[in-house]
């Protein structure tokens, strides 16, 4: 069994709302072989609450507005750290990028299908490890910093 086409829609559709919000790591996996709750996972993070946030504002808004998918349930938005939204064809997790690091959802799914995504969320991979490498050059070259 593979992902449905609907899924397929939802999830290049939520892919790209992230890329816009400037999501890091942008990845997407069919479980439709392992889970019978769900056909796909997208995952994303973002090295702050506001941003782990507005990216998941931005896929809520997206996918109502542009193919009238509503999730039913959404859980995690008091903190900001790990939300999820469920929309029943997918899931979508957006994580801050240190829960992202300790929880490693990636290491769960790897033997499942990575979904083709478009040009611009597979542009983010790579994006967190970029960031942190450059908030440790900033706190090096900060007084009293690393040196």
């Amino acid at each position: 069994m593979t992902a449905t086409n609907r899924s397929l829609e939802l999830i290049n559709t939520a892919a790209q709302a992230a890329a816009d919000k400037l999501a890091h790591d942008v990845i997407a996996y069919d479980v439709s072989d392992v889970l019978s709750i769900t056909d796909a996972f997208l995952l994303a993070s973002a090295p702050n609450d506001r941003q782990v946030k507005a990216i998941v504002d931005e896929i809520e808004e997206r996918l109502l507005k542009e193919l009238g998918a509503k999730p039913v349930r959404r859980e995690g938005d008091r903190e900001a750290r790990w939300v999820l939204l469920d929309y029943v064809d997918i899931v979508v997790h957006v994580q801050h990028s240190e829960e992202r690091v300790f929880y490693a959802l990636e290491r769960l799914w790897k033997d499942c299908p990575e979904l083709e995504l478009p040009a611009d969320a597979k542009a983010t991979r790579g994006k967190a490890k970029e960031h942190a490498e450059l908030q440790a050059q900033e706190a090096a070259a900060e007084p009293g910093g690393e040196w």
